[in-house]
């Protein structure tokens, strides 16, 4: 029996969502909720009986058609249209994390009661989440600005018994899982179109996939750090808390706990160094690593602030009896968090590249590439190689989305945030951290079996001895590519407390 989650007005934070994805809950909207909705939808029918009155997207045309009036029989095929027109996305298929993550964010967004929806729409968008029905989502086609219009309206589409989902693993006709469950396409009425279409959860969605996966990769690049600096036989000296006491930054001082944790009891690390210092890779973790810490705690705000927000427009204010036009779709706040986080996530797989280096370059008694017998084996060279081609990659990436704007809709969308090629982006090099990382875990831990019979920290010694059963010490000459994907799947699956992840 799955457990619900009750959706609601408190606080989504992601530690939650991390809790609704892991334990595979279920959703459902709480009374206060529903009722939101209820009365939002009531007031929006009573305000197109008794007016005439243009209000933007109720009873108008959309973007720079917005002067274009609608009567009042035709705003139920105005919304639909409005669906159908937009679904132009383009390019590589959205992965199905992310694509629950939308359902998710979307329904949160509209349980508020400031969107006018119908209740029989979100209660679909909940039997979809449920029931693991995934609309079939394109990567291109959202400037991020009036909303991610495109994505989402191919989210919407199947609620209208239109595209394609997701369905025990094949791509199937929304229309054919509607009559399968006996439900009956979604009549959308005035302004539920427009709900649904704008807002930013392609965005949001990326971006706290993202988040998810970069507090993991964080604590993995400290742990395998760690691995790499007993490897290469590294003092223990810059990891002082007095060092980092008098530059406080909140994630260096982190940075160095952590360090310190993972590696007490090295006996590696308590034995006497004839080197003074080390190369920067390794002494400057604590600054490197720390300075990333920081700044995924910074976009963590930004996101924890957008995911419990209503992005669609026009707003709804019953109490208030107004319906406002705005901008809350646009997607500036994310596109410069997501440039911002990609930036501090590429330089994880800088500094990890370096560590690779230095292992691989025949320094402190390890071997040439780490191997015996080197020259009749290449051993760890081309790893090397590999690692570095997808930090050159990471940093093309990085280019920034956020400063670019392209006019669109006859110039009344004048400024575009780009946000939404700033989440694919920002994926991309999420991905590519984990296998740089996974290239220097394969590395650090081919290193370490020279330092025997050292041993490093009781907790480093369980997780190499875990890593083993996967890939073992290289004796000669391997596929290399097989361990590196292996090793890569080993990082996935790799369990972190949530504890650990979100402190």
């Amino acid at each position: 029996m799955r457990d619900t989650h009750y959706i609601s007005s408190e606080v989504l934070t992601l530690n939650t969502i991390h809790t609704i994805l892991f334990e595979n809950k279920m959703l459902a909207l709480s009374d206060e909720a529903k009722l939101n909705i209820e009365k939002a939808r009531q007031y929006l029918d009573a305000k197109i009986e008794e007016s005439n009155t243009p209000v933007y997207g109720i009873n108008t045309g959309f973007g720079s058609l917005c002067n274009v009036s609608i009567s009042n029989d035709k705003l139920s095929e105005l919304q639909e249209n409005l669906v159908k027109s937009h679904a132009c996305g383009t390019g590589d298929l959205v992965q199905k994390d992310i694509i629950r993550l939308m359902l998710l964010l979307k329904i949160q967004s509209l349980s508020y009661g400031n969107s006018g929806v119908q209740l029989d729409t979100v209660l679909r968008l909940i039997d979809f989440f449920n029931e693991d029905i995934l609309p079939v989502i394109f990567e291109q086609g959202s400037l991020g600005a009036s909303g991610d219009l495109a994505p989402l309206a191919h989210l919407a589409l199947p609620l209208l018994g239109l595209g394609e989902v997701w369905q025990d693993g094949k791509r199937v006709k929304a229309a054919t899982v509607l009559e399968t469950n006996n439900w009956e396409p979604i009549v959308l009425q005035s302004k539920e179109g427009l709900a649904l279409l704008n807002g930013t959860q392609f965005m949001s969605a990326h971006g706290v996939y993202v988040l998810l996966q970069s507090y993991k990769m964080s604590y993995l690049a400290d742990v395998i750090s760690a691995l790499s600096m007993d490897a290469f036989n590294c003092n223990l000296s810059p990891f002082d808390e007095l060092v980092h006491f008098v530059r406080p930054h909140r994630g260096q001082i982190k940075t160095a706990d952590r360090i310190r944790e993972i590696l007490e009891g090295s006996e590696i690390a308590e034995d006497e160094k004839a080197s003074v210092q080390d190369p920067y890779s390794f002494r400057c973790v604590p600054q490197v690593h720390g300075a990333t810490k920081d700044t995924i705690n910074f976009v963590h705000k930004t996101f924890k602030t957008e995911i419990n927000s209503v992005t669609d427009n026009p707003n709804i204010f019953v109490a208030e009896d107004k319906i406002i036009s705005g901008g809350n779709f646009h997607g500036q706040p994310l596109a410069l968090g997501m440039d911002f986080l990609a930036i501090a996530l590429a330089e994880l797989g800088n500094i990890s590249e370096r560590r690779v280096y230095q292992l691989v370059s025949g320094l402190r008694g390890l071997p040439d590439f780490l191997v015996d017998n080197p020259g009749l084996n290449s051993g760890f060279m081309i790893p090397q190689y590999t690692c570095a081609s997808i930090v050159s990659q990471n940093k093309q990436l990085c280019t920034p989305s956020s400063v670019d704007s392209i006019v669109s809709s006859n110039g009344q969308e004048d400024h575009v945030s780009m946000g939404a090629n700033a989440a694919t982006k920002l994926l991309k090099v999420s991905n590519n951290l984990k296998t740089i990382l996974a290239i220097e875990l394969f590395n650090a831990a081919q290193a370490l079996e020279f330092r025997k019979p050292l041993k490093t920290s009781k907790f480093l010694e369980q997780f190499v001895e875990a890593y083993r059963e996967e890939v073992p010490f290289i004796k000669n000459d391997a596929i290399m590519s097989d361990y590196i994907e292996t090793t890569v799947q080993f990082l996935h699956h790799f369990q972190v407390d949530s504890e650990l992840l979100f402190e």
